[in-house]
């Protein structure tokens, strides 16, 4: 079965996936073109659009109340603005020669044909999720999505003890372990890496590590699962490693997640060396003047390494598709790449990087400088006030800023705001030094801890 086409004098735009960078270009580029010059048609195989799978683990731990405060968006107020929003669809094959795409109905299994114009590709990732015995036993979840969530929460209301293992130690995992204290599990973390949150030093990674085992959360490193033991009602009963069991009534992953570009792939569609696809500073996919990538699905140019990167995170999702609605509303607009800040937290320890780590940094061919420096957030004398760790990386030699990492209590996290612009403007750690930041003894010491690691890493730059 197939559709009859856009209507005459009138261009269609095909929107596939209905999530962040999807539903925000879809929404942009109705507010530039109204519904007489573009038609939009946006396809979602899930039950939700625009909603913040950042917020699923506060949700889960009980400081979000609701799922629907999670949604940005509902389906019916993207349909009041005249787009044609499919939920509950997904798209199983794309013909670029053609200029169409198959779409099959998840509940009935009818499938058709849609033409478009112009595409947006915005299919986001999919959680890791390694070929293990028993890792589809009941009990397992990954979390993606709302109804990953809820599946959960439905999990965790009928569990029959209060054991729960998060495999994986990133962000996600880091997460789900706070939200599953909160919930009054006894959590173990199984942790492949050498310290939880590989997106930091090992030696910022061990703070954190300290800190969680400080929580009542039991923290295994250096581990590999290798099955999923399960019972004989099929629920899963725990987690193997080569070297012990760690009983579980939950399991929750927290592996990572990769592009979703599957579709992508089958239609030829440039994919970079982490599986995202490559687009232009446009965000229109290299080599196709009609089709746009955003979100999770694409890799981005990392401005301080000058290589491509995958990073599956909202902010910037939501950058793309107002990108992306912007040139095809008719306008112009670009997305020239990042520094790779993120922020997160367990309980109340504030973790935050942005830039380069070591190992990237050696990566790349960079020599640089490293320092670590111990301050507080706020005036030493001022009640309330805690410790705060800053590594700060910067090129040997010409002293650019490379990277920046901070572990500390209330106040830490957002601080590396600052260290996110110095590195887009290119600043040297010199230069930092002689930012203008606020202070008043209630919010910093008179050096900020982000300037104090600064002057400590400009002298070791200057080999003094």
């Amino acid at each position: 079965m197939s559709d009859d086409g856009a209507r005459p004098g009138r261009e269609r735009l095909v929107v596939v996936g209905g999530d962040a960078a999807g539903m925000s270009a879809a929404s942009q580029a109705r507010r530039l073109k109204g519904p007489d010059a573009l038609e939009i048609v946006a396809f979602e195989r899930g039950h939700f659009t625009s909603f913040s799978a950042c917020g699923i683990p506060y949700w889960v731990g009980g400081d979000v109340s609701e799922r629907d405060e999670l949604i940005a968006r509902t389906p019916e107020e993207h349909r009041e603005r005249g787009i044609d929003l499919r939920l509950r669809t997904e798209v199983t094959e794309l013909d670029v020669a053609g200029k169409r795409v198959r779409a099959r109905d998840v509940d009935s299994g009818a499938e058709s044909w849609t033409s478009y114009d112009r595409l947006v590709l915005a299919t986001g990732a999919r959680p890791v999720r390694p070929e293990l015995p028993g890792i589809d036993a009941r009990g397992v979840h990954g979390v993606q999505t709302l109804d990953d969530g809820q599946a959960l929460l439905d999990t965790l209301s009928r569990a029959r003890g209060r054991r729960a293992v998060v495999v994986g130690a990133g962000y996600i995992g880091v997460e789900m372990a706070e939200a599953l204290i909160n919930r009054g599990y006894e959590v173990t973390v199984v942790n492949r890496g050498s310290e939880p949150m590989s997106t930091l030093d090992a030696d910022m990674g061990r703070l954190v590590h300290a800190a969680m085992e400080g929580l009542g959360i039991t923290m295994v490193n250096d581990a590999t699962v290798t099955e999923v033991l399960t019972g004989d009602d099929g629920w899963v009963r725990a987690v193997a490693t080569e070297d012990a069991e760690y009983p579980a009534d939950v399991v929750v992953l927290g592996i990572g997640v990769r592009p979703d570009t599957a579709l992508a792939r089958a239609a030829g569609l440039p994919l970079g060396a982490h599986g995202g696809l490559l687009t232009d500073r446009a965000m229109r996919v290299r080599g196709h003047d009609d089709i746009w990538a955003g979100g999770d699905c694409v890799e981005v140019l990392d401005l301080v390494s000058g290589q491509q990167r995958h990073i599956a995170l909202g902010t910037h999702a939501n950058k793309h598709g107002q990108v992306i609605g912007t040139n095809v509303g008719g306008g112009y607009a670009t997305f020239p790449g990042v520094v790779g800040t993120a922020v997160s937290k367990v309980c109340d320890l504030e973790i935050a990087r942005t830039g380069l780590r070591e190992k990237d940094a050696r990566r790349v061919g960079l020599r640089y400088e490293a320092v670590t420096i111990e301050s507080t957030s706020r005036a030493g004398y001022y009640p309330g006030a805690s410790p705060m760790t800053v590594k700060m990386l910067a090129e040997r030699r010409t002293g650019r800023l490379l990277g920046v990492q901070i572990v500390g209590r209330e106040g830490a996290a957002k601080r590396v705001d600052v260290a996110a612009v110095a590195l887009t403007a290119g600043m040297t750690v010199e230069q930092m030094t002689a930012l203008d930041l606020g202070y008043a003894p209630p919010f910093s010491p008179v050096w900020d801890p982000v300037l104090v690691a600064a002057r400590k890493a400009a002298a070791k730059v200057r080999g003094l």
